[in-house]
């Protein structure tokens, strides 16, 4: 028998959004190597320095401006440039399924 899948809709990251992990995925900290892992089924993801600090932010309250505010400031970086490439990540990531917004 074939079943006709609903076929997923693409959620749209905003500067209003508000990203956090489904929670099915993981955000940890291996402390015997000292690095972070994102674990999905199946997939684990090692992000880099900025997706970390980004990661962290994901709590489900903030939106991606505030996150690019916050991350602006202590990075004494410009806005547009950090909330542009905020958004650009968690939109890769939401498309993988790794953050929900």
């Amino acid at each position: 028998m074939n079943a006709e899948a609903t076929p997923r809709t693409r959620t749209i990251i905003t500067p209003a959004s508000q990203p956090a992990m489904p929670p099915h995925i993981k955000f940890r900290h291996d402390a015997g190597r000292g690095r972070w892992h994102v674990l999905a089924p199946e997939r684990v993801f090692e992000p880099d320095p900025i997706a970390i600090e980004i990661l962290k932010r994901c709590d489900g309250v903030r939106t991606v401006e505030q996150i690019a505010n916050e991350l602006a400031k202590d990075y004494n970086a410009p806005l547009q440039e950090i909330l542009t490439d905020t958004i650009s990540m968690l939109q890769e990531l939401s498309d993988k399924g790794v953050v929900k917004a």
